[in-house]
């Protein structure tokens, strides 16, 4: 009998188009106010990333994703949105990768001296006569 009745399931966050209706995409606070807190943040770019997928299982085998989404949210130093992505995942055959790149300003200082600020390094002393 359990195996006879869809059951729906929904991943990540919980987003509908009630949900995306005028959404002010101006600033970080409103972002948050309405789809709560991001999936995951890039700490680096400093992107919100929010996922939200719905399924259907019918039977023990077959499964459908009505709509499978990630949300991308570029805030600048001010709070301020100032890019918004969406990427449709429920066909991953279609998805292009971005040639978007992180900047190299970690690499060239080294991603420990960014971690840890330079702690242990060594400073010469004056030598005496």
């Amino acid at each position: 009998m359990a195996n006879c009745s869809n059951k729906t399931t929904y991943s990540g966050k919980i987003i509908n188009q009630d949900t995306l209706q005028n959404i002010n995409f101006e600033n970080k606070n409103n972002l948050i106010s309405r789809l709560g807190y991001p999936s995951y943040i890039d700490p680096i770019e400093n992107k919100f990333f929010y996922y939200t997928e719905l399924s259907e299982k019918k039977s023990i085998l077959k499964k459908e994703v009505k709509y499978s989404y990630v949300f991308v949210f570029k805030i600048d130093e001010y709070d301020q949105i100032v890019e918004s992505k969406v990427f449709n995942t429920k066909d991953i055959k279609n998805i292009k990768f971005s040639n978007d790149k992180t900047s190299n300003e970690i690499v060239k200082r080294g991603l420990l001296e960014k971690i840890f600020g330079g702690v242990g390094t060594q400073q010469e002393l004056p030598t005496t006569p």
